[in-house]
């Protein structure tokens, strides 16, 4: 295998997970830029916002005041995207005109009761409560029985969509698999049907021993930049033993699983010396009652900025239409953010 040959050469590679195929264009990292400039800025170090309907004690949007919580708080979203009785609704005309009712359960969990923290600024001992949440959460709702799916993701930064700078994640149960799911569980289950192995654990195998695009790891779980990546420093986390979801995380794992988190934030913010945004998810097992030995619990980092601080990627044109490209190879990429210090640039002197 010569890797060396798509340093310079246009070409696509496939991604196993979803099975599609993204366009690499590494001889145009060299272009000038001239496109729509984003300002990425710190966000006020204040521990405490009086105005934030996340802040302990405040009041929210819908009117409920926060209890005064001194570690992570969960709660129903209060203007939710999914609600867990709507009216029953089907619509099917000529395989055309395919409509049914979506149940749901939207909830929002605050990692800190401080207002100024990033998951690249808590520690490992702050951040345990908030893995924890997520396991509790994942237990509560794919317990019912019409959850299949539980979906824990956080957008980080105003410029993915985050209304609030307050460090929170969604977590929203569903009826029914989202299309990125339930594409990745049926690739798994053909792999796991043709191979008899675990796709992510081949993967992740591989990725040790050519150890080109391994950013971050410890003893429970490794930080890729993928083969496939479509984002410019899109990485891919990945449990080291086989476990199906974060509730199958034993205790260590689960203090690791925030350590993890703390290293790959804090490079992506050494990268521009800035909160660096993204948004990230967790994909596991779906909670449908049945075993599923072909998950494996991983997560993506998707974050837009593309060479500054002040450069964001967007999907366009060919993209949009076409498919995905992108100019830095996940090689060059991993190489930048394996070269960042571990210390977060704001606490070096």
């Amino acid at each position: 295998m010569n890797l060396d040959q798509l340093k310079d050469t246009p070409h696509r590679r496939f991604n196993p997970l979803t099975r599609e195929w993204v366009l690499v264009s590494p001889h145009r990292t060299e272009r000038p830029w001239q496109g729509k400039v984003e300002k990425a800025s710190l966000e006020d170090a204040v521990q405490y916002d009086p105005n934030c309907y996340l802040c302990p004690g405040n009041a929210r949007a819908g009117g409920t005041s926060n209890p005064k919580y001194a570690s992570t708080f969960a709660f129903d979203n209060d203007y939710a995207a999914l609600l867990p009785n709507p009216a029953e609704m089907k619509i099917e005309d000529d395989d055309l005109l395919i409509a049914n009712t979506e149940r749901g359960i939207c909830r929002v969990g605050c990692f800190s009761p401080r207002h100024d923290l990033t998951i690249a600024r808590m520690s490992v001992p702050e951040l345990r409560p908030v893995v924890d949440m997520w396991i509790d959460q994942f237990n509560d709702l794919g317990s019912r029985d019409w959850v299949k799916h539980v979906q824990i993701f956080e957008n980080r930064g105003a410029m993915m969509g985050a209304s609030n700078p307050h460090p929170h994640c969604q977590i929203w149960a569903t009826g029914h698999l989202p299309n990125q799911a339930m594409r990745e569980q049926a690739a798994l289950g053909e792999y796991l049907a043709k191979r008899r192995s675990c796709l992510l654990c081949d993967y992740l195998r591989l990725e040790a021993d050519l150890a080109q695009r391994v950013v971050s790891e410890n003893d429970a779980f490794a930080v890729l930049v993928p083969f496939w990546a479509v984002w410019p420093f899109e990485t891919l986390l990945v449990s080291k033993r086989h476990v199906e979801s974060i509730a199958d995380l034993e205790n260590s794992e689960r203090d690791l699983l925030g350590e993890i988190l703390r290293q790959i934030t804090t490079r992506y913010d050494n990268l521009f010396e800035v909160s660096f945004p993204y948004s990230m998810g967790f994909h596991q097992q779906p909670t449908d009652g049945q075993r599923h030995s072909e998950s494996h619990l991983h997560a993506h980092f998707y974050p837009p900025l593309l060479r500054s601080a002040t450069i964001q990627k967007f999907m366009v044109g060919f993209e949009m239409l076409g498919t995905p490209q992108r100019d830095i190879t996940p090689e060059a990429a991993a190489e930048r953010l394996k070269g960042l210090p571990r210390m977060h640039f704001r606490d070096r002197a």
